[in-house]
């Protein structure tokens, strides 16, 4: 048939899942290895669209949908990087847990960079949709990611 089996995308969602990490600043591994900071997939869709064929290129584009204290919410499109048609799009959702698969909040140096990529051009009131809080806990979690970078970027200064 010449077509890429399924569970592939499903993979490719974890390649750009970890790229996306990467892009900012830490890795999923150091998380694991270093805060005992694990995020396990709790839910994990895949819509497909067109198939994928041996020998295409493919371009990953993955978001963060949503950050709370212990919830990853993810986004997923899978593209043909030689013509731009959709392959498949979806979504995962990921609970932060320890090493011993108990539930616990994701760190402060982790979610000061996912809270402000995801706030990026919105207003307090789109980001307060999003985090599902108040405007008011909007504007104090974005000033703490924010004092949060500031002081850890002085360290390397």
């Amino acid at each position: 048939m010449g077509v890429v089996y399924h569970a592939n995308f499903i993979i490719w969602f974890e390649v750009g899942r970890v790229e996306l990490l990467r892009q900012l600043g830490f890795r999923y591994r150091d998380m694991e290895r270093e805060d005992d900071c694990h995020i396990a997939v709790a839910d994990v869709r895949c819509r497909y669209r067109a198939p994928a064929r041996y020998d295409d290129e493919i371009v990953i584009r993955t978001r963060l949908k949503n950050v709370r204290d212990s919830i990853l919410h993810f986004a997923y499109e899978i593209v043909r990087a030689e013509d731009g048609t959709l392959l498949a799009d979806g979504e995962s959702m990921h609970v932060v847990v320890s090493g011993k698969f108990e539930r616990t909040s994701l760190p402060e140096k982790y979610r000061a960079p996912l809270v402000l990529r995801d706030v990026e051009g919105k207003s307090y009131d789109e980001i307060a949709a999003i985090l599902q809080t108040s405007e008011g806990t909007v504007k104090s979690r974005i000033s703490r990611a924010r004092n949060f970078l500031r002081d850890k970027m002085r360290n390397y200064v």
